[in-house]
């Protein structure tokens, strides 16, 4: 039993809770739940005769619950069909499919897209290599991996070119065991001397970094015999192995064995469901279902990849996209502009049925998108400064046609976003830091001050920045403008890539309070460049998506050591002894829970001392699609809609849905 065990049944009692409120209190606590947890550990390992999952006579059945050690949150020492962190996975070693897709979904008809992100042309076809650009629909289509993760689970990777997987006991190395149906679009078999091929060459000079940093995160890759290929793992930790079993794999042979870098416009000899059909560069191209695809029966791909061709067509501009949208020249829009989709689709053809606008729900984890202030800036590095700002921006104005949620977390629309009170959990992980942090951390989680509540809320909020700042030493000057003892002004200059003007309620608070407000328009060269010199005082930052709390990108953010490193993602400047050993706790959880109390400890940290402006984030997927399409019945938690597959979300609109005008054969239903 680990003192994170100990502490959640003591939190389950309410008369010890209200007790344990006093700070004292909290430290003896501390201290008793580390010894028992010690004294519970070894007699756990004494009565068990030390069994664990480096203990191959304890070892689990495949698709049994995770053996879970004292040390690891998923399944070492076994060959098994699916890897899930900190819990098992959902589908057993016999399941026959997912069950967000229908098994009988019929094969057939055209889907028609458009470029899905910013890409307006194509000039190659090789996805991996840094110069040129090639369709998005390489990597969704044509190209697959050892694993492919479920929709409907955090973070659990099933087997499909490999049929079994194989943790080492201490996590040192991770074995794929090769599907033996698995097959080449040319009729080649998937090999180990194949994987390890696609290993070195993505390591290539000249590769994209998402492709090539994944590949760093192996020393050795190795065929141990014909059908199992070793990876040895440089951090043993479970975001290298679902990293390893996400790479894509191609034929040896693709390129005669050239550097990726000098592949061009060759067909990909790769193991997906479509091949190249037709292409007329730079704008339009058109796949076809490999009739012979090896994976079309297996759980992992039953129901998959229902159309029998794939048209794309790259247009140059949004608003033109979004015209041709109407016009009928391709099937499915996700919407990226919130007041785009409130006031743009719309109008005679979504009132007679035509096309259906739907806002897809979603679980998928956002952190935080915010206006991120660099604490290497002096006026920045005082607690009470940052609040008042903060104190300045009016969501609530900002988001008028209420498309957008609040960011309060770090970890937002998911369980790792902090709630009320601490835990006893949080407390035994944040007591020892009690003296360095703000005392709010060890009250309820943050919440934003709201600027609606009431019709003087905005001004009470902002009386309280003027306080805030009139005790950080700032006061407003006989020429209304706010200075410090020197007699220095406070401005803030607003870098921006895109656009200005989007602030102006943000602009005229700051006014309010004596700030000289500013912003500075830039191209994205020069953008990229301040970004990697932190030569910026304000800037928006968007953190990505996630599923479970990502450590290693966590550490990018916000560790210490990235803290002055030029490029690093560290765009705060924070260096914080407490955010390190918290995040360090993150990667050593081992159970859902410690990965939960770390988590909400940290995002306390981060979120109490107002580090950023945390700004807002969006809990579905915004889209109108024509009504051609069958839809599953069970809709996913974790996907999106035409973007790149990814560890926490993949296209389950392009990949499961089907045409409804072939008719279905099995319990679904069009919608």
């Amino acid at each position: 039993m680990t003192a994170a065990c100990i502490a959640s049944l003591l939190a389950s009692a309410p008369a010890l809770r209200i007790r344990l409120q006093h700070p004292g209190r909290r430290r003896l606590l501390t201290h008793t739940v580390n010894a028992l947890g010690w004294l519970f550990g070894v007699l756990f390992v004494a009565i068990s005769g030390g069994a664990s999952a480096a203990n191959p006579a304890h070892a689990v059945n495949a698709g049994a619950a995770p053996a879970q050690g004292a040390r690891f949150p998923i399944q070492t020492g076994v060959w098994t069909h699916a890897l899930s962190a900190y819990q098992a996975a959902k589908y057993p070693a016999n399941f026959t499919h997912f069950d967000y897709v229908n098994p009988n979904a019929p094969k057939g008809g055209r889907m028609r897209l458009a470029n899905p992100d910013r890409r307006t042309s194509f000039d190659k076809l090789n996805p991996f290599s840094i110069k040129g650009v090639a369709p998005a629909a390489m990597e969704m289509f044509v190209f697959e991996r050892l694993g492919t993760f479920s929709m409907d689970e955090p973070k659990a990777m099933y087997g499909l070119l490999a049929e079994a997987m194989y943790v080492e006991p201490d996590m040192s190395a991770i074995s794929f065991r090769i599907h033996p149906r698995a097959r080449f679009s040319n009729g080649d078999p998937v090999t180990p001397a194949d994987v390890v091929d696609s290993f070195n060459r993505l390591k290539g000079k000249l590769v994209l970094p998402t492709y090539a940093s994944a590949v760093a995160g192996a020393t050795s890759v190795v065929a141990t015999d014909t059908k199992t290929v070793r990876i040895t793992l440089k951090e043993r930790t479970i975001d290298a192995i679902f990293a390893i079993g996400d790479v894509p794999i191609f034929s040896k042979k693709w390129g005669d064995g050239k550097p990726l870098s000098d592949i061009v416009l060759e067909q990909p000899i790769a193991s997906g469901p479509y091949t190249i059909d037709s292409m007329s560069m730079p704008s339009r191209f058109e796949l076809k279902l490999n009739p012979d695809y090896w994976a079309r029966d297996l759980p992992v791909r039953r129901g998959h990849f229902n159309f029998e061709r794939v048209a794309y067509r790259m247009y140059k501009d949004r608003d033109v996209t979004r015209e041709a949208f109407k016009a009928g020249e391709f099937d499915i829009m996700r919407e990226l502009g919130a007041r785009a989709f409130a006031r743009l689709h719309k109008g005679p053809k979504w009132d007679s049925g035509q096309i259906i606008k739907k806002a897809w729900p979603i679980e998928t984890g956002s952190m935080l998108q915010a206006i991120n202030l660099n604490l290497r800036l002096p006026r920045f590095q005082d607690i009470r400064v940052r609040e008042a700002i903060m104190l300045a921006w009016d969501f609530e104005n900002y988001n008028r046609i209420g498309t957008f949620t609040r960011a309060n977390s770090m970890f937002n629309n998911t369980p790792f976003a902090a709630e009320g009170e601490p835990s006893i959990a949080e407390l035994v992980l944040l007591e020892p830091f009690r003296g360095s942090l703000p005392k709010a951390v060890f009250g309820p989680a943050f919440r934003a001050p709201r600027n609606d509540l009431h019709p003087n809320a905005l001004r009470e909020n902002l009386k309280r920045a003027a306080q805030l700042l009139s005790e950080a030493g700032w006061k407003i000057a006989d020429d209304g403008k706010l200075r410090n003892a020197k007699g220095e002004a406070f401005s803030i200059e607003f870098l921006e890539p895109s656009a200005t003007g989007r602030f102006v309620e943000f602009e005229r608070n700051l006014k309010i309070l004596g700030i000289e407000y500013k912003e500075r328009l830039v191209d994205f060269a020069l953008y990229r460049k301040r970004l990697e010199t932190f030569d910026y005082e304000m800037v928006i930052i968007v953190e990505g998506k996630f599923t479970l709390p990502n450590p290693s990108t966590i550490k990018k953010i916000y560790g210490s050591a990235e803290a002055d490193i030029p490029a690093s993602n560290n765009y705060r400047g924070v260096k914080s002894p407490v955010v390190d050993a918290l995040i360090e706790k993150i990667s050593s959880a081992t159970t859902m829970e410690e990965l939960i109390a770390a988590s909400r400890a940290l995002d306390r940290v981060v979120m109490w001392n107002h580090w950023q402006i945390p700004m807002l984030f969006t809990k579905f997927e915004s889209t109108s699609y024509w009504n051609k399409f069958g839809i599953p019945d069970v809709k996913p938690r974790y996907f999106q809609i035409d973007s790149l597959p990814d560890v926490h979300s993949l296209p389950w609109p392009l990949w499961t849905w089907w045409d409804k005008s072939l008719g279905v054969t099995a319990p679904s239903q069009s919608k």
